[in-house]
């Protein structure tokens, strides 16, 4: 996810920072000042010892305490489909935004070929452990909805992009009697990145 990070960024919040590795990573490739918000708390308290701010716990609680038109760059790396509410957390963080700044986020994508063909021939929704069908999510998205979750909120969408491809040939096998309009089933996640014009 940092080849989507503009070079010119200052500021920037990584929503679900976790320890703040990831953030970290950002900071020595752009230096900016970088905020976080981490749900867990022995992992906020990791990332407050590495970032310039860092609030615990739902990141629901502090949206309004965000500065307005201050961040660059505002990251959502597998956050927004564990959020009850995603189009309210993308409509208040849309203004935190500096003009010309960015929302970064990845998505599961349930179209994902692995986790189709067990909806659609084993007749199963599985929860697991983690990935697409991840038991702590409650939001699932395809490629289009969450486009269309951003455009509706009225954003400009930059970049989107299915990442993170599987390697297996089962997904153009599966494509071949669709003359392979539907490749978006080889991703298990999609990288949007947008702007919001106040």
């Amino acid at each position: 996810m940092i080849k989507y990070l503009p070079d010119t960024a200052k500021k920037i919040i990584d929503i679900g920072c976790g320890n703040g590795a990831f953030a970290i990573a950002l900071k020595e490739k752009t230096g900016a000042e970088i905020w976080g918000i981490e749900y867990m708390d022995d992992e906020a308290q990791i990332a407050n010892e590495r970032l310039d701010k860092v609030f615990s716990g739902k990141c629901e609680d502090y949206l309004d305490e965000l500065p307005d038109k201050y961040f660059d760059v505002i990251y959502f790396n597998g956050v927004l489909e564990h959020l009850v509410d995603p189009y309210m957390v993308l409509d208040k963080v849309k203004h935190k935004l500096t003009p010309g700044g960015v929302v970064i986020s990845s998505i599961p994508n349930v179209r994902y070929y692995n986790t189709f063909l067990k909806v659609l021939f084993k007749k199963d929704w599985k929860y697991e452990g983690h990935g697409v069908m991840d038991k702590t999510h409650l939001r699932f998205f395809t490629g289009k909805s969450i486009k269309r979750m951003y455009e509706e909120l009225g954003f400009e969408v930059k970049e989107h992009e299915g990442i993170n491809g599987s390697k297996s040939i089962r997904p153009y096998l599966y494509n071949i009697p669709l003359f392979f309009a539907h490749m978006d089933i080889r991703y298990p996640q999609y990288a949007t990145v947008a702007t919001y014009k106040n």
